[in-house]
């Protein structure tokens, strides 16, 4: 089946990331097709540190030298995690992906999936690997987003940009999938989700010229309910005039 034909789907993990991944099959094959439409409040995050085995990546260091007290600290966007620190997998089916080609748009997404138990990097890549099988189990060459964002505000490399993603039937060239992992019609993005999606989505828009009248929801391109209600709102007053990416 080519990926082309049924985009936005997620799936059950593979054996030595599973840790009881089983009683999530089901909301995983939701994806972004999720129906629910309760609009609760998002979860109180911890802050997160690295006690997953998970390997951040980091700027090379610098000599020590004195410097004015930094300004609230930017966005998790610079250190984009690895794909190779959640999975050891490649693209399944090389024949079944088209080049990229240049990138033109962005569209965004969440995962339609509750959020409240990713508390750490290790959660965080059972689920993305979760969502990349149930995307190759429909015969999707490789998981369909470009890039993810965590609760906790990390971004997570997904498939390479070199590949047009699978996330939205009928519209994935020229098109940078970007999905926040939660389920927004059961309850807001983070704090740090957004200020992450802010930077990083503007970053992108800089790197490849890309204005916001080019910057969409799943929604507006596709009938669904991806990307939930809070963060459709959300994505709403960030692109009007004086928003975080208009």
């Amino acid at each position: 089946m080519s990926e082309l034909i049924e985009q936005n789907s997620s799936g059950i993990g593979r054996r030595e990331l599973l840790g009881g991944g089983l009683a999530l099959g089901g909301l995983l094959l939701a994806g972004c097709q999720s129906n629910t439409s309760a609009d609760l409040p998002g979860p109180r995050w911890p802050s997160t540190r690295d006690d997953g085995g998970i390997i951040v990546s980091k700027p090379a260091p610098v000599a020590p030298r004195p410097i004015p007290q930094a300004a609230p600290v930017e966005p998790a966007y610079s250190g984009v995690i690895a794909r190779s620190q959640w999975t050891r997998s490649g693209v399944a089916r090389l024949k079944e992906i088209n080049d990229m080609n240049g990138i033109r748009r962005i569209t965004i997404h969440h995962s339609a999936i509750n959020s409240r138990d990713l508390r750490t990097l290790a959660s965080v890549a059972r689920e993305l690997d979760g969502i990349r099988a149930g995307h190759v189990g429909r015969g999707w060459a490789d998981i369909g987003y470009h890039y993810i964002i965590d609760p906790s505000g990390k971004v997570w490399q997904g498939r390479s940009t070199q590949y047009q993603g699978a996330h939205v039937e009928k519209n994935n060239e020229h098109n940078l999938g970007i999905m926040l992992l939660g389920n927004f019609n059961q309850q807001s993005p983070s704090p740090q989700a957004i200020a992450t999606l802010n930077g990083f989505v503007s970053a992108q828009m800089r790197q490849y010229r890309i204005p916001v009248s080019r910057v969409y929801t799943h929604k507006e391109l596709k009938s669904t309910e991806c990307p939930g209600a809070s963060l459709q709102r959300y994505m709403m007053q960030a692109r009007a005039r004086g928003g975080s990416l208009a």
